[in-house]
């Protein structure tokens, strides 16, 4: 590297720090260096999917409160103006003085109790599935009920109009969604031909409610994604920390591998841990990748998930955290700090409050290794441009 690199890398260092310092935030420890190890061609990419969502919204739309109120249009204007600057990514210290320069770095919180963030991780499992029931897959993946509140009503001629559907009615009345045990175990949507898929195991189904998403290997070798519509209403409960309570796995060895061993080794309890998640997830085909929930696919290293009541969708970011080394056995085998720009593009029902956030690593068996450890305390900036 360069000298002149070297001095364009320690003036971001003090233009962070700086930048930082003004939002009355403390800060633990110093502001690296630019150092994201992934590739300048997934970050465009995530980042055209930002612009792609936001310029669908009103310029003036407030799209995010938190650290500040954001618009979409001072998203957009940022996200172009960034993209420019990527042209220097060959020259790590020419670009840190570019963005220096050009933008705001904003912690996720002012408050200085906040500034730790929760990161957990998230995947597109590949399951064994089918497009009609028998030969053991037996499980149904279900698509939107017309009877889900806050469905859209379709009038005479099928097209939709303003109306939604107010939900369930039972004399008269309305009454809370089916739960995960009327549905699964049940049976309460059997018979409305509302099954788009099936898969073999109920675990596999279980998990791939908890992700979002999936790729279904069907059985004449043709993959097709399937990806979260709609949820029943009722809220999240996670059955790794019930059976952190109940004593049944401690809170050091939990994770998604130890949580998928111990329901297929008590399959006595299967049924009453899952029903525990009263949360339903319904699901529908996707042309291509998985989608967010801004309705743009996830970029693999450079899409987050977080509570989309708080923090400015489609924004870019900046993440400062541990992920996950995997031995060759799949395996934890430590942890390896890293620094990336990623892009805020979706949301989960076990991601709330300002100290969440889930990071999306990508399909496949490698990628749920990585999620199914990620599980560290770190840091979030969001980068806006600065006003001239």
């Amino acid at each position: 590297m360069d000298l002149r690199c070297k001095l364009s890398q320690l003036f971001l260092c003090v233009a962070m720090a700086i930048a930082v310092a003004g939002c009355a935030l403390p800060v633990a420890v110093p502001w690296p260096a630019l150092s994201d190890d992934l590739d300048v061609a997934s970050l465009r990419l995530a980042i055209g999917h930002s612009i792609g969502y936001l310029k669908k919204l009103p310029a003036e739309r407030i799209v995010g409160e938190q650290p500040r109120p954001f618009t979409a249009g001072e998203l957009i204007d940022s996200l172009i103006a960034f993209d420019r600057l990527l042209d220097h990514w060959h020259c790590r210290g020419c670009l840190a003085r570019a963005i220096a320069a050009a933008f705001e770095i904003i912690p996720s919180s002012a408050a200085a109790d906040q500034a730790e963030v929760l990161f957990t991780g998230y995947y597109q499992p590949v399951i064994d599935g089918s497009l009609t029931p028998g030969d053991g897959f037996d499980y149904a993946i279900y698509g939107v009920p017309a009877d889900l509140p806050g469905q859209e009503q379709a009038g005479a001629n099928g097209a939709k109009n303003d109306e939604k559907t107010p939900g369930r009615i039972e004399n008269e009345l309305p009454v809370r969604y089916y739960s995960r045990r009327e549905i699964d175990q049940l049976g309460a949507l059997r018979g409305r031909a509302l099954e788009i898929a099936w898969v073999k195991d109920p675990i596999d189904l279980f998990f791939l409610h908890i992700q979002g998403s999936g790729l279904l290997r069907l059985r004449d070798g043709r993959e097709v994604t399937v990806g979260y519509a709609a949820q029943n209403g009722l809220p999240y409960r996670s059955i790794g920390r019930l059976l952190i309570d109940d004593g049944k796995v401690s809170k050091e060895e939990m994770s998604m591998q130890r949580l998928r061993r111990y329901l297929v080794e008590n399959p006595g309890e299967q049924d009453e841990i899952l029903a525990y998640n009263e949360s339903y997830v319904f699901f529908r085909l996707n042309e291509g990748g998985p989608l967010g929930s801004l309705g743009v696919p996830v970029t693999a290293g450079r899409s987050i998930a977080t509570d989309s009541r708080l923090f400015p969708r489609g924004a870019l970011a900046l993440v400062q955290v541990e992920i996950p080394v995997i031995g060759p056995q799949g395996e934890l085998a430590g942890w390896r700090p890293v620094t990336r720009f990623v892009l805020n593009q979706d949301t989960g029902g076990a991601i709330r409050g300002p100290q969440r956030a889930d990071y999306y690593f990508g399909t496949g068996d490698q990628a749920g290794a990585l999620a199914g450890y990620m599980n560290r305390q770190g840091r979030l900036y969001f980068l806006v441009r600065k006003q001239r």
